[in-house]
């Protein structure tokens, strides 16, 4: 199979398996969004989503989380990991959209990475999944596969975002790292792996890869 059949199978594989894509991180617009992808760094979804609520209940756009100390904002981020510097980020870029946007996230990755505790791949999910704009933002989900399925060297996450953009048309990125994730997540996840339920890498995965499995199962 080639490199592009691979990448054709891919696409076709996890079309349907998610024909329709659910976002992990619950939001109502791009600066909910920003606070929530921030706040995800070494937590969980599923924990983000338990703390967001109570969060934006009290201030769900910059002017009013300006108005919160770094001490309230911390106290009620605690949950996430990492309060006191994403309650540093979380106070100041709502200080600089306020300032320097009017209130509103700027839609490209260059500004978004200027903000402060905003890296590049929580800028990617914000331009894509914000402002539908082409980005294909790598998690350890989508370097893990990557790497499972041979489509890149797995030295670090930048190469693999490099190999990714190359190998899958524009058009399809969106919505295409969205379904590596879930997939990952549900079918080829870092522990407990059955490459019996893990259909894209038993077709197209490294042979080292799989070898390894099976050496593990005996």
């Amino acid at each position: 199979m080639t490199k592009a059949d691979k990448v054709t199978f891919v696409i076709d594989t996890l079309k349907r398996i998610y024909p329709q894509i659910p976002i992990p991180l619950d939001h109502k617009d791009p600066y909910t969004l920003l606070i929530a992808v921030l706040m995800s760094a070494q937590s969980t979804d599923v924990k983000v989503n338990q703390i967001t609520p109570l969060l934006f209940e009290i201030a769900d756009n910059p002017y009013d989380m300006i108005k919160l100390s770094l001490e309230e904002i911390r106290e009620i981020i605690k949950p996430v990991g990492l309060s006191p510097m994403k309650a540093k980020g979380i106070h100041g870029l709502s200080h600089i959209l306020i300032d320097k946007y009017n209130g509103r996230v700027p839609e490209s990755i260059e500004a978004l990475e200027e903000l402060p505790a905003v890296g590049h791949k929580t800028a990617s999910v914000v331009v894509s999944q914000a402002f539908n704009i082409p980005a294909f933002p790598v998690d350890t989900h989508i370097h893990r596969l990557m790497y499972r399925w041979n489509l890149t060297n797995g030295k670090n996450v930048v190469q693999t975002e490099k190999d990714a953009k190359r190998l899958f048309p524009k058009d399809v990125w969106n919505e295409l790292h969205l379904q590596i994730i879930w997939y990952g997540r549900q079918y080829s996840p870092a522990r407990g792996w059955d490459l019996n339920k893990d259909i894209i890498t038993a077709t197209i995965g490294r042979k080292s890869v799989i070898d390894e499995w099976y050496r593990n199962r005996k």
